[in-house]
This record gives C-alpha cells, sequence and structure tokens, in this order.
C-alpha cells in the first residue's frame, strides 16, 4: 500500500464511522412515531438523562428567581423542585412525548413560545432526510455526538440530543432543551412555589366544649 493511500483509508474509515449514529438516530426517530415505548427504553441511559434534566431544571429556575426573600426560597430548593419533575419527564412515554415536537404536553406549563408542532421535533421520514440530520451532528471523540433537532429550524428553536456509544450502539444521554421550554417549566415551578407559600395557614380545631 503506497504512503498516500493511507490517510484516504483513514478518512473513509472516519467518515463511515461519523455515519453509524444516523442510523441510530433513525431508529430513534421511528420509535418516537411509533410510540414504541419499549424502543425507547432500551436505548436511553435512565440515570443519565435525568442528572441532565435536573442540571438544566435547576439552572433555570435560580435564573428565574425574583428578587427578596421569595427569590432566594425558590433558589435554595432549586435542586429538591426539580428531581421530582425529572422524574416525571424521564419515563418512556414522556421521552417519546418531549421528541415528537419539542413539547412534553403531559406538563402543565405556563403559555409561551415553544418548538412548533407538526414537524418541530424529531422526524425522519426517510433516509434522504439524514443528509440534513448529517450536516447538523457534531461528533466529539469516538464515543459521543451531538445533535441539532429539527436541523432546519433556527438555533433558539432546537433542542440538542446527545448520544454515547455504549456496547457498540449509539443510546440516547442527554436531552438538551432550548432555553423557551426550561423557561416555561422554571415558570411553572416557581408559580407553584410560590402559590404554597402563599396559601393560608389552616386554623387549629376548636377545643371541645367541656
Amino acid at each position: 500500500m503506497r504512503s498516500w493511500s493511507i490517510p484516504l483509508v483513514v478518512g473513509l474509515a472516519w467518515f463511515a464511522f461519523t455515519l453509524t449514529p444516523l442510523w441510530s438516530l433513525y431508529n430513534l426517530a421511528r420509535a418516537v412515531q411509533d410510540g414504541d415505548a419499549e424502543y425507547i427504553e432500551r436505548h436511553v441511559n435512565v440515570r443519565t438523562l435525568r442528572l441532565s434534566l435536573v442540571r438544566q431544571l435547576s439552572d433555570a429556575i435560580r435564573a428565574s428567581g425574583e428578587g427578596g426573600r421569595a427569590g432566594q426560597r425558590i433558589a435554595d430548593v432549586a435542586n429538591v423542585l426539580a428531581m421530582p419533575l425529572a422524574d416525571a419527564l424521564v419515563t418512556p412515554r414522556m421521552v417519546i412525548d418531549l421528541l415528537d415536537d419539542g413539547l412534553p404536553q403531559g406538563l402543565a406549563l405556563p403559555e409561551g413560545a415553544a418548538a412548533p408542532s407538526g414537524g418541530g421535533g424529531l422526524r425522519i421520514g426517510d433516509l434522504s432526510r439524514l443528509g440534513a440530520y448529517y450536516l447538523a451532528t457534531e461528533m466529539r471523540g469516538f464515543r459521543t455526538v451531538v445533535v441539532a433537532v429539527p436541523p432546519d429550524r433556527p438555533r433558539a428553536e432546537q433542542f440538542r440530543l446527545r448520544l454515547r456509544l455504549r456496547d457498540w450502539s449509539w443510546r440516547l444521554v442527554e436531552i438538551d432543551m432550548n432555553e423557551s421550554l426550561r423557561g416555561r417549566i422554571a415558570a411553572s415551578i416557581a408559580a407553584a412555589q410560590r402559590a404554597r407559600g402563599e396559601k393560608p395557614a389552616a386554623k387549629p380545631d376548636a377545643a371541645p366544649a367541656r
């Protein structure tokens, strides 16, 4: 083998390797459209995804905190508030819901901008669509890839999927929600916390007459 051909072979091998996440992404998109919760459960790292969502929601809650004691109280309990919500999000059905159009309809959120429905999520109708996703793919070493979804939307409307190679299979380990969705979830949590704090204390029962 001539010396000039070695870089060519290495380059072709690397290009072929960068195509492997797209097949997993295609299968993931099919599972989302088919509502295949069993496939999602097998190909999602639940623990890593939950920790990622807790971090995102905690940061969003702190960023949305108001001034004064109320805002400080919300910031102090950010992790406590984010954990149960992350648990609610990290279920196969909710992951499907989120990836379908970028908005978890199962959660009661305030009105606001959101990723458009009808094509705003992980949708790969046919293999020709993979070209756009390939251009939106960022390889980070040999074991991690980040994909912007949907690839043809403005950055502010996209969410990012992080896939990691494990046992020769790419698995979803993180969904980086867009700022609008994080803000809406944080606003919902903060409103619930304020309402809980403003609720009047229950009056003690009257002492029984003797």
